[in-house]
């Protein structure tokens, strides 16, 4: 299933999301179907919520806006977003980690039960983004909650794996996984703090690192009842698992 969802997510990208046509742009902008894509399936908090004005206008690329509606598809973005992404190094950031982390918890609970984890962990990640800016205009995309589910579920599973991570540029570590992750989740919860201060909160980084960190902690508490014992006990970790930090 991690390799499904691996699949789908870059195919989405590719053809989906226009990318081939994107390949035409040499100023390395959006093109027409990747912003289209964008705005039409990304998840705006303030369409579900109805706290952003109708046709209030965002820039999503050279002279593209991305504009409030109402439409009914708005209800399904909490998890059509998860399979959409803004640039190359999202796609294949986030690419990275599923296939670092994924197959292990997949082995954990089987494949159907893993794509249930994987997409429930990606809209508690989403609700978590909608409740600390309820009113933003700008779309969300990106499988990086659901992800981060998975590397919260890593942390209850295997918190003693020993993982190899490269600070670039020439740095390599051998560290337990609990350090690496917890790591990961203080730098996300210190990132997003001065965001619950601000008066307006789209005034940040452009990244929805409370939906990391709602991700993260529904992965830490969902995986007691997802994994199944019996499989967990036959799983044998079999080397290390392999991380570039970013």
């Amino acid at each position: 299933m991690t390799l499904s969802i691996l699949a789908v997510t870059w195919v989405v990208w590719i053809l989906g999301q226009g990318v081939l046509d994107g390949l035409l742009y040499s100023t390395g902008q959006p093109g027409l179907s990747l912003a289209t894509s964008v705005c039409n399936w990304g998840m705006i908090p303030g369409e579900l919520t109805h706290r952003a004005a109708l046709g209030f206008a965002t820039p999503i690329g050279p002279r593209m806006e991305c504009l409030v509606d109402n439409e009914a598809r708005n209800w399904l973005t909490p998890i059509s977003s998860i399979f959409l992404h803004g640039s190359w190094g999202h796609i294949i950031g986030n690419s990275l980690y599923l296939w670092v982390f994924g197959n292990n918890i997949e082995d954990s609970m089987g494949r159907r039960k893993f794509l249930a984890f994987y997409l429930i962990t990606g809209v508690v990640a989403a609700l978590t983004h909608i409740a600390i800016d309820p009113g933003s205009p700008v779309p969300t995309v990106g499988a990086s909650g659901a992800i981060s589910g998975v590397m919260g579920a890593y942390l209850y599973l295997y918190p003693r794996v020993r993982v190899r991570t490269y600070f670039p540029p020439i740095f390599l570590f051998r560290l337990p996984a609990w350090a690496i992750l917890i790591l990961w989740f203080g730098m996300q919860v210190l990132t997003g703090l001065p965001q619950l201060m601000m008066l307006d909160p789209r005034i940040s980084g452009g990244v929805a690192v409370w939906a990391h960190v709602g991700g993260f902690v529904a992965g830490f508490l969902l995986i007691r009842s997802f994994h199944d014992p019996q499989l967990l006990r036959r799983r044998t970790v079999g080397g290390d698992a392999k991380v570039v930090w970013r």
